[in-house]
């Protein structure tokens, strides 16, 4: 096994509404989507998100894409129109769960995205 950062075998997009982001995290290649449903579940996203205290993380797999949704409620201090935050969108937060370290089979290495070298 070698820790890599997600962004290495997936990509990502954000959406909100209110106070609610949703995460998109798609697998660069279909041979990563059980690692990914394995380690990027709700306990783990929450986790990561905790200096945000969301109220609720659920996940949603679409696996006919190697696809997952992840709705993070309370994590925009209000959504748009109620925050002082400079990114009120949340549109950053997927940038921050590609940072998330996961473990990938040695077997699966040559087929990662980006940097030639590993952790």
């Amino acid at each position: 096994m070698i820790t890599v950062p997600l962004y290495r075998a997936a990509h990502g997009r954000t959406g909100d509404k209110g106070d609610r982001s949703n995460i998109s995290i798609i697998a660069w290649r279909p041979e990563f989507w059980d690692v990914l449903v394995e380690q990027v579940t709700e306990t783990a996203v929450a986790e990561l998100f905790a200096y945000r205290s969301p109220t609720r993380v659920q996940r949603y797999l679409l696996p006919q894409l190697q696809a997952m949704n992840l709705v993070l409620d309370g994590v925009l201090d209000g959504g748009v129109n109620s925050s002082l935050n400079l990114d009120t969108h949340g549109k950053s937060l997927s940038y921050l769960l590609l940072d998330l370290p996961i473990h990938i089979p040695d077997e699966l290495a040559a087929m990662l995205i980006g940097e030639n070298d590993t952790d």
